[in-house]
């Protein structure tokens, strides 16, 4: 048989082919947000980081400034004001009602952090969260700013243009 139960078969909880893979327990393992030892400052951190830099790029080559020459630093500070949006939505899940809620062990994840179930962890990470957005987001500004990169930004957002 090659779906079985984990521990309570009423519950849901399965061991598939595909999530008891030992790669895929280990890339999921490996993420900030499962990644043992880690605080809840440094999870949100790293996890700000990524989403800034992967925002800025979209922000940026399809805002309604991509053709001017202010389109590097609009994109920015859109990526900025989006990070912050993002951020009070995190606290706000953080302090409103219960606490989040606390994973249950799972087949992919059998110890999940469980410092970002009280409200002061949330905050932790929500915080992190916010610095490393913004900071994901200057360092993609940045490295679209050099020479070498420019040629790449300046191609992609051809693709969006009007005329």
């Amino acid at each position: 048989m090659t779906v079985t139960p984990v521990a309570d078969p009423t519950v849901g909880d399965l061991a598939t082919p595909f999530n008891s893979n030992t790669f895929i327990k280990a890339f999921l393992n490996a993420l900030p947000a499962y990644r043992q030892g880690l605080s809840p400052n440094r999870r949100g951190l790293e996890v700000g980081m990524a989403h800034g830099f992967f925002l800025y790029g979209p922000l940026t080559i399809t805002s309604g400034l991509r053709a001017t020459e202010a389109a590097a630093t609009a994109g920015l500070l859109d990526t900025v004001v989006l990070v912050t949006v993002l951020t009070v939505a995190l606290s706000l899940y953080g302090t409103a009602g219960s606490a989040p809620k606390v994973q249950p062990p799972s087949a992919t994840i059998p110890n999940p952090p469980t410092d970002l179930c009280t409200r002061a962890g949330w905050e932790e990470f929500a915080s992190g969260w916010w610095l490393g957005g913004c900071g994901g987001a200057a360092f993609a500004w940045f490295l679209c700013s050099t020479d070498l990169v420019r040629p790449l930004v300046d191609m992609a957002a051809g693709v969006w243009s009007v005329g």
